[in-house]
């Protein structure tokens, strides 16, 4: 089987149109997504948010799904649960929240300051005006509202989607998988493997699912989805977790962690949700995988291609160095090859080596404070007299 992998595409179409573009095993008919026969096709989460295509998008991953049944896995993302939260507080409204505000005006609040999308109300208006709807403040507010009713674009997508989704040796969830949510069910108790867990968050997230159904608040899942308070992460959700420092330079799980997935037969974990630059970054370790594929936040928005077998990855995309030199990023890497450059971190400068180049060089990245990050390309013969050891967790 083949599995071809997008994640955070976040209203944004370019992003699923370059996905597709000269894709062997996707493409797009209209608004319609085609796979090739027997390909399955995993969306990793966050449709919406950063781009005036959100409900179009929407509308074209539910529609793979109707289509294609279970060859179509769709993840739930934060951007996406989060707006199970309208419903509420647009009648109550959270914290902080400006006293006497109009609907607009507490949406445009929310939006910003709560869900990290300062631009998506404008975005939905947009959205609206071309679709010849009315785009008013009012009519976006109802929009969103709509969104989140019965039969409507965001709630349509959250049942058809899960928190996790295994196929053979790899593991796919949003966020990412650490020693605070491994095998731990956010409804309570502990999994005694990795089949289990999945189990017990599909128990747990079709639960909430029926919560809100019957009009009370999924306050476990609206939780869940969140960072800490005060914080930027919540480690203990496969929806928030991330797998880096605080400057964004990823790192593979804890070495329990590692061995307790390896336990279950999980030998590669693939997450969206944490931007690592313009391309997807593998790491690796004595065979075991973790793969980053987020699309938000690079130098070039566009939508990376991913594919994966059990036996290999395959990566296309594209990365601007710091220079501004644009070049093209295409390789295969062999699921378990312990001898790849690229995956390892150059323990002297902290940069990672996360692809090859034409010419005979590498992409090497470095996450740097401010959200501010680095990509360098370097000769093959520079980073062999490097001294190169695992990304493992700081």
């Amino acid at each position: 089987m083949t599995i071809a992998y997008l994640t955070d595409v976040e209203g944004r179409w370019d992003k699923i149109a370059s996905f597709a573009d000269g894709n062997p095993h996707v493409r797009i008919d209209g608004t319609a997504l085609r796979l090739a026969e027997g390909v399955t096709f995993v969306f990793g989460g966050d449709s919406i948010d950063r781009g005036p295509h959100g409900r179009r998008i929407l509308a074209t991953l539910t529609g793979a799904r109707r289509d294609y049944g279970d060859r179509v896995v769709l993840l739930a993302g934060n951007r996406d649960l989060n707006k199970l939260r309208l419903a509420r507080d647009l009648v109550v409204p959270p914290p902080g929240a400006p006293p006497g505000a109009s609907r607009a005006e507490l949406l445009r609040w929310i939006l910003t300051a709560t869900m990290g999308a300062p631009q998506a109300f404008a975005h939905r208006a947009a959205e609206l005006a071309t679709a010849g709807a009315p785009a008013g403040d009012d009519a976006v507010v109802d929009s969103f509202l709509d969104d989140v009713r019965p039969g409507g674009a965001v709630l349509a997508y959250l049942h058809a989607a899960r928190l996790a989704y295994r196929a053979g040796p790899t593991l796919f969830v949003h966020g990412g998988v650490s020693r605070e949510n491994l095998l731990a069910s956010p409804g309570g108790g502990i999994s005694r493997d990795v089949d289990g867990w999945i189990a017990a968050l599909d128990r747990f997230y079709a639960a909430e699912l029926a919560t809100f159904a019957a009009g009370g608040v999924p306050e476990a899942l609206i939780a869940y989805q969140a960072p800490r308070p005060g914080t930027h992460l919540n480690q203990a959700s496969v929806v928030y977790a991330r797998p880096t420092d605080d400057d964004g330079n990823p790192h593979l799980p804890e070495p329990d962690v590692i061995a307790q997935l390896r336990a279950g037969g999980i030998e590669r974990v693939v997450v969206g949700h944490t931007p690592s630059g313009d391309c997807p970054a593998i790491l690796h370790d004595d065979g075991f995988e973790l793969v980053l594929g987020d699309n938000s936040y690079g130098r070039i928005e566009h939508g990376s291609q991913l594919a994966f077998t059990d036996a290999e990855t395959t990566v296309r995309g594209a990365t601007e160095l710091d220079d501004g030199t644009r070049l093209p990023v295409a390789y295969r890497h062999a699921r378990g090859d312990r001898s790849a450059r690229i995956g390892r971190r150059d323990h002297d400068t902290g940069q990672l080596v996360k692809a090859p180049l034409a010419g005979d060089r590498y992409l090497l990245f470095r996450g740097l404070p401010a959200r501010k990050v680095e990509q360098l390309a370097a000769p093959a013969t520079d980073v062999d007299r490097r001294r190169l050891g695992p990304a493992g967790a700081p």
